[in-house]
């Protein structure tokens, strides 16, 4: 798809006569990263490729090319998530360690990214796949979404990212449909603290589970497993704060960066 993309995206620019630097400076990138987009070397961010097809005059055709290209050079082991995530009725999301993916912030996603083990080329389609991801949330009907959150999160990261994200996370939480919650250090040791996983009902009434490690994630379908891991959730959720002592926690955060 990232080879047509870049044919597509070729094509145009050669009808309307724009060298790629003068393309670059009209959608706010380099004239190089153009070249990236039409070798198939990058896909565009979503929003750079909303602004192609205005320049270009491509109707939503670059925009839709490039969320399936993003879908294609997503890690094959996480697909089968991905479709469970944008069918699921409601989601539950432990993390210890960091933010959930589906409330980062851009420069939040880029740092956490970065610091892991892709290379370089491949950072803008992860964090523009992860923010696309977040798009279930805008729905006029998201499914309901509780996470968990370790105040450990809340604590590591650079102090301009980090008071941005945990802005963004406040905000976020005040939608009827989005809970956010956060386990103090004052809980002490509890269950969670073995490791993130993520509950999703599906439409169906199924209930799925995800597991993430250092290399790779995998859905968990057998029942007595997912079980196991709504007991986990419920311990997890036993100890973190309430809902709104969870957010005045956060901002509380935010005072002190």
């Amino acid at each position: 798809m990232s080879a047509y993309l870049a044919l597509v995206m070729k094509h145009a620019r050669g009808k309307r006569k724009l060298t790629q630097d003068q393309t670059g400076e009209a959608v706010h990138v380099s004239g190089s990263l153009i070249a990236m987009f039409e070798t198939g070397r990058r896909i565009p961010h979503p929003d750079t490729a909303r602004r192609l097809d205005e320049l270009l005059e491509t109707g939503e055709l670059i925009g839709r090319m490039a969320a399936e290209a993003r879908r294609d050079a997503q890690p094959r082991w996480f697909r089968p998530w991905a479709e469970v995530e944008r069918e699921a009725t409601s989601l539950r999301c432990f993390e210890p360690v960091i933010i959930p993916g589906l409330l980062q912030t851009e420069a939040y996603a880029r740092a956490a990214l970065a610091s892991g083990l892709l290379v370089p080329d491949k950072v803008d389609e992860h964090v523009a796949f992860r923010l696309e991801r977040q798009a279930l949330l805008d729905r006029p009907e998201p499914p309901l979404t509780t996470f968990v959150i370790d105040e450990a999160a809340l604590r590591r990261g650079d102090p301009t990212v980090m008071k941005e994200q945990l802005l963004h996370l406040a905000e976020v939480g005040l939608r009827t449909r989005v809970l956010v919650h956060v386990v103090p250090y004052g809980a002490g040791p509890y269950i969670g603290q073995s490791g993130a996983f993520t509950l999703a009902e599906a439409a169906g009434g199924e209930h799925l589970a995800f597991l993430e490690d250092q290399l790779e994630g995998r859905v968990v379908a057998d029942p007595k497993q997912v079980s196991a891991l709504e007991r986990a959730w419920e311990a997890v959720r036993a100890v973190a704060l309430p809902r709104d002592q969870s957010r005045d926690l956060i901002l509380k955060q935010v005072n002190e960066l």
